[in-house]
């Protein structure tokens, strides 16, 4: 009995980890292309200078 739930345990955990990762996949992709799109689409500095788009 106690395999049993110990084998149960193990591929929750397991499947608990992929969903995870696959998450933090979408999430990271997500944000690549939000950072993306502000770097390109950034207004122009005056002066011809390029500024950040960021604050920090």
């Amino acid at each position: 009995m106690v395999p049993l739930i110990l084998v149960l345990l193990l591929i929750l955990l397991l499947f608990g980890a992929g969903f995870a990762v696959k998450a933090l996949w979408w999430i990271a992709v997500i944000v690549l292309v939000l950072w993306l799109v502000g770097f390109f689409a950034r207004p122009a500095a005056s002066g011809g200078r390029r500024s950040r788009w960021y604050r920090w």
